[in-house]
């Protein structure tokens, strides 16, 4: 939940990172293509183009320490072991289908946790759009499109950007100054 939220990263998304793909220094994640191996499933962003994003200090500090209980050699940071062996078998005998979620129970799961704290019906892609919603308010618009991995800005234009109340009132305070710089000039 503190991915979804902290980095503004798709269900998939979250899903496939790996241990490879996370800058904790930087306080960034990779969001980027895989090929398949013993190891990996093969896997591609929904735009096909890798990314970086940048995630909270709160994200990165949960990260720490799952890595310290992460099992050694594991790639996957949110993929339980058991979980990619069953995956793998399925894959060695024919029968995985990419398309099959990756992890089984995560809307469950959610719905649960969600129930736990009281909170109102919302889904986890509404944690990647408060996200979004939260660059808009502070980014320019081309920025928030590559963050949130939109092929078209008209995409990040429709579902992120609403003119706020207090939108209103700083156009009019810049109308304001520039008016007065050129009266004064």
């Amino acid at each position: 939940l503190s991915i979804a939220y902290g980095s503004g990263l798709r269900r998939n998304e979250i899903l496939h990172l790996t241990w490879a793909d996370i800058d904790l220094e930087q306080h960034r994640i990779e969001v980027r293509a895989k090929k398949a191996s013993d190891e990996i499933l093969a896997w591609e962003p929904k735009s096909r183009k890798n990314r970086v994003v940048p995630m909270s200090n709160e994200s990165a500090k949960l990260l720490v320490d799952m890595q310290v209980d992460a099992p050694e050699f594991h790639p996957y940071i949110f993929v339980s072991p058991e979980r990619l062996d069953r995956i793998k078998k399925r894959r060695k005998a024919g029968k995985w289908n990419s398309r099959t979620e990756v992890v089984n129970n995560l809307r469950e799961n959610f719905i649960a946790i969600r129930s736990k704290a009281n909170v109102t019906k919302c889904t986890i892609h509404d944690l990647r759009r408060s996200a979004i919603t939260n660059w808009a308010s502070e980014l320019p618009i081309q920025v928030v499109q590559t963050l949130a991995g939109h092929s078209s800005i008209t995409t990040t234009r429709k579902y992120y950007l609403a003119v706020r109340p207090e939108d209103f009132e700083s156009a009019s305070k810049v109308l304001n100054l520039v008016l007065n710089r050129t009266q004064s000039d």
